[in-house]
Order: C-alpha cells, then sequence, then structure tokens
C-alpha cells in the first residue's frame, strides 16, 4: 500500500527538517507543495515550493489548501501523484487543518507524524535561527493558526504518532522505527 507521512505541528517544531531527513537517509520523496509567501534565502522554486502568485496559485487542483499568516498553501493532486510515481512511501509537511484533510481524503494512506517540543521558547529561538524576519515571526505567533497547531487536533488524536523534537538523535532513532514499520508489508 502507497503511504504518505503528513508531518504536522507548529511552525519551528522541525517539520522540514524531518522531511529532508527523510528524503536524505531513507530516500522518501517530498511532496513538493505551493505557496504565495516570499522564498526564504537559499530556497528554490520546484524544490522547497512551487512558488506562486495570487493568480498562478488559483490554477491549481487541490487535495487541501489554508491561508496561513496571510499567505496561500496547498497541496495538489498531480504533486501527491508525481512524488508515489518515485516511491510508494512520500512524506508532505502541512498543517494540523491540512493533515486533517488528508485523513479524511486518503484515510489509510496517511500516516500522520505530529512533531512538538517541550519549551514554547525553542520554538521561537528556531524562527530567528532559520532568518525568518522579525516582523513575520511575531505575525506567525499571533496566528490563530499557529496556536491551533500548538496542540494536536481531537480529529487526528486516535492515529497520530507524537514526537517531542527536543533531541535530534531520539527523533531519528523513532523515525527509523516508523519508516520500518511503514515499508514492512503486512500480512
Amino acid at each position: 500500500m502507497k503511504h504518505v507521512i503528513v508531518i504536522t505541528g507548529a511552525t519551528g517544531t522541525g517539520k522540514t527538517t524531518v522531511s529532508t531527513y527523510l528524503k536524505t537517509k531513507y530516500q522518501i520523496p517530498r511532496i513538493i507543495t505551493h505557496t504565495t509567501r516570499p522564498m526564504r534565502l537559499g530556497e528554490k522554486d520546484g524544490v522547497d515550493y512551487y512558488f506562486e502568485s495570487d493568480a498562478s496559485f488559483s490554477k491549481n487542483h487541490y487535495l487541501e489548501s489554508v491561508t496561513y499568516a496571510g499567505y496561500q498553501y496547498g497541496s495538489s493532486y498531480e504533486g501527491l501523484e508525481r512524488a508515489f510515481e518515485k516511491s510508494d512511501l512520500v512524506s508532505i509537511v502541512l498543517d494540523t487543518k491540512g493533515a486533517e484533510t488528508y485523513v479524511r481524503e486518503l484515510k489509510q494512506q496517511a500516516f500522520i507524524l505530529f512533531l512538538t517540543v517541550g519549551k514554547s521558547v525553542i520554538l521561537h529561538e528556531r524562527l530567528k535561527d532559520r532568518g525568518d524576519q522579525l516582523e513575520m515571526i511575531q505575525s506567525r505567533i499571533k496566528s490563530k493558526e499557529y496556536s491551533r497547531d500548538l496542540t494536536l487536533p481531537e480529529a487526528l488524536k486516535q492515529m497520530a504518532t507524537v514526537i517531542q523534537n527536543d533531541d535530534w538523535k531520539q527523533t531519528q532513532d523513532k523515525l527509523a522505527a516508523i519508516v520500518t514499520a511503514l515499508k514492512t508489508p503486512s500480512l
């Protein structure tokens, strides 16, 4: 069976780091999503996101889309199919609302991985360390989406695997167990 590891949680919990690690260590391709937010230093169009204008964003066919901190984000059906052409196990980084949509649309194909950290001050430090502008960090932290993504939604509690991403070695060990379980065919 094909699976999507849906990596979710608040901004700064390490979602992109985990997705990159899965791609590098286990060759698990990431579904490239679309956004209207500006590119950060070092990001590449078609690699990190498909960077869109408002007009071009509206022309895609989305499995889910959301407005977050004033910018549009979405994952397209075409992007999902392109990823599945490469592997039966793929990953995607989504907010919790998007994760709920993936469960509703893909059912057992969606494996929910909820990332959290022990202290919220860690999140603020990580956002600064990755080069986000102070105004953007403050806007995100004040947004209702940020508050929503700090806790695991009720609809995902029965199926989500939660990793507190404070210790990278422990996170890697947990990811190894998850990948092994998902790649092992059930009898």
